[in-house]
């Protein structure tokens, strides 16, 4: 159960990014963000989108405090805010943003504790390939920011949660080894 939890905390969410994306004629990868799909007013897939970075997040949350608190307290408590902030990307999509740029806050809130989970990973095993990652998504985020490439942020939104999923699921896979069943 351990490792099934752990998975759907990150399937849920791409599951519901790709049938969203497969609904909506108008989106494009290199001119969108992700969050566009969620946007109430503006999106026919809102729902599906808002609904599963929703589920996922609480998911992980459950996850994080059934699971992995008993293997390692500070990778928990950074998935439970990393999965909140997942959910509050759903919750306050880009409809938010004309309330002091709500949306963009919870959304930077998400990618750093990607991140940090990454830097804690570090930490922790003693090993630096996750620092690939790392500078794979601080790439990702420089040429977005600084040269506008590409225009939307969906490729280095997506950059940055699959250069995590490796070693989220490697430690999905320790603390499931860990656990008698």
């Amino acid at each position: 159960m351990c490792i099934f939890l752990g998975i759907l905390a990150f399937l849920i969410p791409l599951i519901s990014i790709t049938v969203a994306i497969m609904l909506s004629s108008w989106f494009n990868l290199v001119n969108n963000a992700l969050s566009d799909l969620g946007h109430t007013l503006r999106s026919n897939v809102a729902p599906i989108f808002n609904l599963g970075l929703s589920l996922g997040g609480f998911i992980m949350g459950i996850h994080a405090t059934a699971y992995i608190s008993k293997h390692n307290r500070i990778i928990a408590y950074e998935l439970i805010i990393l999965g909140y902030s997942l959910i509050l990307v759903g919750l306050f999509n880009e409809v938010y943003d004309r309330f002091m740029h709500l949306h963009f806050w919870v959304s930077l809130l998400f990618f750093l504790f990607l991140f940090m989970f990454l830097i804690t990973y570090i930490i922790i095993r003693k090993t630096i390939w996750p620092m690939i990652s790392v500078l794979i998504g601080v790439t990702a985020w420089a040429l977005h920011f600084k040269y506008g490439l590409p225009r939307g942020a969906a490729i280095p939104e997506l950059i940055s949660v699959i250069s995590v999923l490796p070693f989220y699921i490697k430690y999905l896979r320790e603390v499931s080894d860990t656990i008698k069943h």
